[in-house]
């Protein structure tokens, strides 16, 4: 088992910047992939960022070119940092890990964008 716990949720205003992370413990040594989903109000969840044990990355197009991803693997953490955020990227973002014994989820942390 993988346990997950995010950080770094709030209120901005719109054109401000926020930093999410998560800190995993217990089988850490079998996770291989990790990211960030969000799910905003009446909306299914989505993906945001995934980012390989290799430090390959994958984005939504929504948030290219204004969020990235990073991974600490000697941590066991990954980030999300946000930048020109938007009242459409209000959301509660989770923490997600693939590993060898399964996926897990971390329970999720409220971004909420003001305009």
């Amino acid at each position: 088992q993988v346990h997950l716990v995010e950080s770094g949720g709030g209120l901005v205003q719109a054109g401000g910047s926020l930093r999410l992370s998560c800190t995993t413990s217990g089988s850490t040594f079998s996770v291989n992939r990790m990211g960030w989903y969000r799910q905003a109000p009446g909306k299914q969840r989505e993906l945001v960022a995934t980012i390989s044990i290799g430090g390959g990355t994958n984005y939504a197009d929504s948030v290219k070119g204004r969020f990235t991803i990073s991974r600490d693997n000697g941590k066991n953490t990954v980030s999300l940092q946000m930048s020109s955020l938007k009242p459409e990227d209000t959301a509660v973002y989770y923490c997600y890990v693939a590993s060898w014994t399964g996926d897990y989820w971390g329970q999720g942390t409220q971004v909420t964008v003001s305009s």
